[in-house]
């Protein structure tokens, strides 16, 4: 039930003494404002690093090294060269879901990137072999075009998609879907030109790339049968670690290869780096949260001191209220609200100003072009401004109980004769 004259009262206490209730709800003001504001630097550090992470977040990578233990009587040194009938056993796996062969190209002389010619212009960039559904491992947007299908891949059609730095330099504005370039002399016709879904340096690599069909690439270039390495995702309730370890025990057994041999095969596994990363950003926010409560918490003691000393300035009144009728209860509940107004009005504000100023940074980043591959989008989320709205309604709770218990055990008898 409201109490207009409570609050009359509370409002009359606070005007009495505004230096003193400003500085101590500054305290409070600053904690929420400096955990709004970690949190907004944390969640953007996060998302400028997620942001360059445009990779299948269980996705794991597995190749052929060379053997570095003998194995029923095989000798060390041997080299793991990885196949389609390689393909066609982890397709048999029911823990995976998807598995895309690749294979680079390399050049003649065995440099990393191949030769690229159109109407006389030449550059060179990097040449991959790949299946459709590549694309699911790692997203490209595919801006002009198609990205390599089925049919590409079952009739080894010679066809290629450019990166959008390859389609710059090689038609600069023309259109090059449906044009032909020479890629080791040999003929390939545009489909597709995409860009990466990254930003930084992962982008710029991303985009310096094309991709041909993994059957035409084999056949073109003389490769066999051969496979670079395979990108896999497990299926739902196979984590990449298990599937990471399945991959390894077959290749293990068709190959020969020595249980202890860890040199033997080489692989990477998304989703371990994935939860590093996570738990890092984890300890970010906790971090956070420890020096923004500590702030919190120094700026609620000085509220508590405040309480107190209130209390002590009301000694008379209090007794007054007590030798009168007044329970225990309502004088503790005077004292836990005024706590509340002073500590949830100086919160609330702090909260506002920070939002504010965190949405502030983050449209200037956007409009002005600042966002970089490590920070990017800073924000804070409904979760976190609740959280912060809990730890300050509970800490101007213990603020005022305190204080308004020892009012509460006032004896009236003493406190009538406070001066």
């Amino acid at each position: 039930m409201f109490d207009q004259d409570k609050w009359e009262e509370i409002w009359q206490t606070i005007m009495k003494h505004k230096l003193r209730t400003f500085l101590t709800a500054f305290g409070v003001f600053w904690g929420i404002f400096m955990l709004v504001l970690l949190l907004g630097a944390g969640k953007g550090l996060y998302n400028g690093t997620m942001q360059n992470f445009q990779i299948a977040k269980n996705a794991v990578f597995i190749w052929g090294e060379q053997t570095s233990i003998p194995y029923e009587g095989f000798q060390p040194g041997r080299s793991i060269n990885m196949t389609m009938d390689d393909f066609r056993l982890l397709q048999a796996l029911k823990e995976l879901k998807t598995v895309s062969p690749r294979i680079r190209i390399s050049s003649r002389f065995g440099g990393g990137q191949i030769s690229m010619e159109y109407d006389n212009k030449e550059v060179s960039y990097a040449l991959m072999g790949d299946y459709p559904q590549y694309v699911e491992i790692q997203p490209l947007w595919v801006r002009e075009g198609r990205w390599i299908n089925k049919l590409d891949i079952d009739k080894r059609r010679k066809v290629a998609v450019l990166g959008r730095r390859v389609k710059a330099d090689l038609f600069q504005d023309r259109a090059a879907i449906g044009e032909y370039i020479a890629i080791n002399d040999i003929p390939f016709k545009v489909v597709g030109i995409f860009d990466s879904r990254s930003t930084g340096e992962e982008s710029r690599d991303d985009v310096q790339v094309v991709h041909i069909p993994l059957t035409t690439a084999q056949k073109t270039f003389n490769r066999g049968e051969n496979i670079g390495w395979f990108g896999c995702i497990p299926n739902e309730g196979t984590s990449g670690t298990e599937a990471e370890e399945i991959m390894a025990s077959v290749f293990r057994e068709r190959f020969k290869i020595s249980p202890e041999d860890r040199e033997a095969l080489g692989s990477f596994n998304v989703e371990q780096e994935f939860k590093e990363m996570q738990g890092l950003f984890s300890g970010i926010a906790a971090f956070s949260w420890l020096v923004a409560i500590g702030t919190i918490l120094a700026g609620m003691i000085g509220v508590g001191n405040i309480m107190l000393i209130i209390v002590k300035e009301r000694t008379k009144e209090i007794g007054i209220r007590k030798s009168i009728g007044a329970k225990p209860w309502s004088i503790i509940s005077m004292i836990v609200q005024e706590s509340l107004v002073i500590s949830g009005v100086s919160g609330y504000f702090g909260l506002v100003v920070g939002v504010l100023l965190v949405e502030g940074i983050s449209y200037g980043m956007k409009e002005f072009g600042l966002e970089s591959e490590f920070f990017a989008n800073p924000e804070i989320d409904f979760q976190a401004a609740f959280s912060a709205i809990v730890v300050l309604l509970i800490s101007g709770v213990i603020a005022g109980l305190i204080p308004g218990i020892k009012a509460a055990n006032v004896d009236p008898v003493i406190a009538l004769r406070d001066e």
